[in-house]
């Protein structure tokens, strides 16, 4: 009788790290009105002390790099969702330092090893990626040059958008001056009397335009949001949770105003170019960045990108009157980066009648602030805020931010440093050729 001879491979042995069931876990402290639920917060901090301890030295090591980076995301995000997009991604850097977890079947046990994405969206997860970088310019194929031109064509705001979206338009009486069919008529009473835009308090000032006294100013940065609690809804602040009409939550030397829809004087508007036969008028994204002076909000930087999300024009200006405050939270402009510019209003506007014609098809978000900002009266723009509108229509309208995570997995504005005037011009370009791409998908 044959013998049936078996040979036993023995497996090797794999170190296995400790998990969190054998360590003493960290809680996340409640906060009442936090902006993100604890429970939230508390399972993402697990799955990076998961990961962490794959490649870290020590469990301490692991905990410690785990809620720091926790922190971070939490710091990071005015919101749940975009704490939740932000946490995603630092869960796939995370997994990225450690050995690979792609699902997969296990050769001894034939059993599927499913990765951290599977188990927390589903299997539609694996497919999508969120990125904190700014990618590489989309592939637009066909759709370029002319061709990209013709169809942004469709997608041009109408005369009565641009009305109601409060675009400049020439003043009929005034040479220079510029009209906004959304602007308020009423003005007060006092030539000296000014309301703050920031906290809405009422100021005095001198004739040089700063405060007449030395009173410090409250408010609030986010916008007002409503949330869902025990009983009902609930309208809170952004960046703090506060309760509406509460003290603000940030405090500055002085109060401020916006200015740009009150002294509509020195615009200019681009003019008709003639063009060779083989090329089109051009189309580019802008996007500007503001700081408070005696004036009110002034330019102090331009940016311009093309078609590929290159930079082809970028600039700090130097404001016309005495910066007061220079808005960086928003802006992103420090007293440094316009301590040597000499760059005017007047150069920047000179530069872009240059570059522009008024055929010039410009991209931006509520692109009607920048031409304040520039005094440009210019009316063929594609702007993402209308392209992309709020459910419950105007005066809403969705943040850049909000629609790149949404449409193009992207998270952007995420420096604490303050917006960058590229990051966001390029956002909108990349958001105008997707809805393009993709709107020609389903006329085929």
């Amino acid at each position: 009788m044959a013998s049936k001879t078996t040979t036993t491979i023995t497996p090797k042995r794999i170190a296995h790290s400790p998990s969190l069931q054998s360590l003493k876990k960290p809680i996340i402290p409640k906060e009442f009105g936090g902006k993100v639920p604890t429970v939230i917060r508390q399972r993402y901090l697990n799955l990076f002390i998961e990961e962490c301890l794959k490649f870290c030295t020590s469990n301490q090591e692991a905990i410690e790099k785990a809620l720091n980076e926790e922190k971070v995301a939490y710091d990071r995000s005015p919101s749940k969702n975009i704490y939740l997009n932000v946490a995603v991604n630092t869960l796939k850097k995370l997994r990225g330092l450690a050995p690979s977890t792609v699902p997969s079947l296990s050769k001894t046990s034939g059993r599927r090893v499913v990765s951290h994405e599977v188990v927390l969206g589903g299997r539609l997860a694996t497919k999508t990626s969120f990125s904190l970088s700014r990618p590489s310019s989309p592939r637009v194929e066909d759709l370029k040059g002319a061709a990209l031109y013709s169809r942004l064509k469709e997608y041009l705001l109408t005369q009565d958008q641009l009305k109601e979206n409060g675009y400049p338009f020439p003043h009929p009486e005034r040479p220079g001056g510029a009209i906004i069919f959304t602007a308020e008529e009423k003005r007060p009473k006092d030539s000296s009397c000014r309301t703050c835009c920031r906290c809405g308090t009422e100021y005095l000032v001198s004739s040089s335009g700063r405060c007449v006294r030395d009173e410090e100013c409250y408010y609030h940065w986010g916008r007002l949001r409503r949330n869902r609690v025990a009983g009902g809804w609930e309208t809170q602040y952004m960046c703090c949770s506060a309760a509406a009409g509460s003290v603000g939550c940030q405090v500055a030397k002085q109060h401020v105003q916006d200015g740009r829809k009150e002294r509509l004087e020195g615009f200019v508007k681009t003019f008709e170019k003639e063009l060779p036969g083989d090329t089109h008028p051009g189309i580019y994204a802008l996007d500007c960045e503001m700081s408070y002076t005696t004036y009110g909000l002034e330019l102090t930087r331009v940016t311009v990108v093309d078609t590929d999300v290159h930079v082809v024009y970028d600039t700090f200006v130097k404001p016309d009157n005495e910066i007061v405050d220079y808005n960086t939270r928003f802006s992103g402009v420090t007293e440094a980066d316009l301590a040597d510019t000499s760059v005017t209003l007047r150069d920047v506007q000179a530069v872009l009648l240059s570059m522009f014609s008024a055929d010039t098809i410009l991209i931006g978000h509520s692109l009607e602030s920048d031409l304040l900002a520039l005094k440009v009266i210019h009316s063929t723009v594609v702007d993402t805020s209308v392209l992309f509108p709020h459910r419950l229509g105007l005066p809403y309208k969705r943040s850049l931010r909000n629609l790149m995570a949404d449409y193009l997995r992207q998270i952007i504005q995420d420096n604490v440093d303050g917006h960058s005037s590229s990051e966001d011009a390029g956002a909108c370009m990349h958001l105008v050729i997707w809805k393009v791409r993709e709107d020609a998908k389903t006329k085929r």
